[in-house]
């Protein structure tokens, strides 16, 4: 973790969550928050560790996961620039309660919880915009436990490669997914063994739905993917 001087936009100009802020609540949010810069593999934040901080990803890529069984990680969100994490342990004043890690290089901002927390009081529509974000947090929660309990895993890696595709876009070549994910973090995003992954991501590649060369994936049959994942 390195603590530096660097531009970037304030909080404000980076999503709505931030616009509804007062120009004294604007000013008491800079005096608050530092760019922080994370190194690839980083550990950001760790689960049972205390909330002092929430964060928000400025560039780069970061995985929240919970450690198991035989210290196996599970996936559970990738974030892109502007996410926000570790916020709901600083509203509810508990240790956090899964781990951050870069993924690669990235840049966060870092606001102390008892600034986060105090913009949520003073601030009625920020506190919903809070709201609305945790609600379609916990949705979507949900619903990532329903796809990894009953989907097979065809449908389970079909799933991780469309949010990757969701999460990050494609490439220039308009194909070729916007992120080198290895291949044991896929395998942690679909529930299943790193071995797993690997035989079900080449049965992709021979039926024609993907194309891999190193860590780079192209997505060539989208809505068969999609049709895989729906069928579970």
């Amino acid at each position: 973790m390195k603590r530096r001087e660097e531009h970037f936009a304030p909080l404000w100009e980076l999503s709505a969550l931030w616009e509804t802020l007062t120009e004294e609540e604007r000013r008491y949010a800079a005096e608050h928050v530092e760019v922080v810069l994370y190194d690839k593999n980083e550990l950001i934040h760790e689960d049972g560790e205390e909330s002092e901080y929430m964060w928000i990803l400025l560039r780069g890529k970061v995985r929240i996961f919970k450690e198991g069984i035989g210290q196996r990680q599970q996936i559970i969100r990738l974030l892109k620039p502007f996410d926000i994490f570790g916020y709901r342990a600083c509203i509810a004043d508990e240790p956090y309660n899964s781990s951050a890690s870069a993924v690669e290089n990235c840049a966060v901002y870092r606001m102390s919880k008892e600034c986060f927390t105090q913009l949520i009081k003073s601030n009625g529509t920020f506190c919903y915009n809070v709201m609305l974000m945790m609600a379609t947090d916990l949705a979507i929660s949900e619903i990532q436990t329903v796809n990894l309990t009953q989907k097979h895993i065809r449908g389970r890696l079909a799933e991780s490669l469309l949010l990757l595709l969701k999460n990050y876009g494609y490439e220039e070549d308009g194909r070729t997914l916007a992120t080198l994910l290895p291949r044991e973090d896929l395998a942690n995003m679909s529930n299943m063994t790193t071995a797993n992954a690997i035989r079900t991501l080449s049965q992709f590649a021979q039926e024609g739905l993907i194309a891999v060369e190193g860590r780079h994936i192209q997505i060539l049959e989208e809505n068969e993917l999609k049709h895989i994942s729906r069928l579970g």
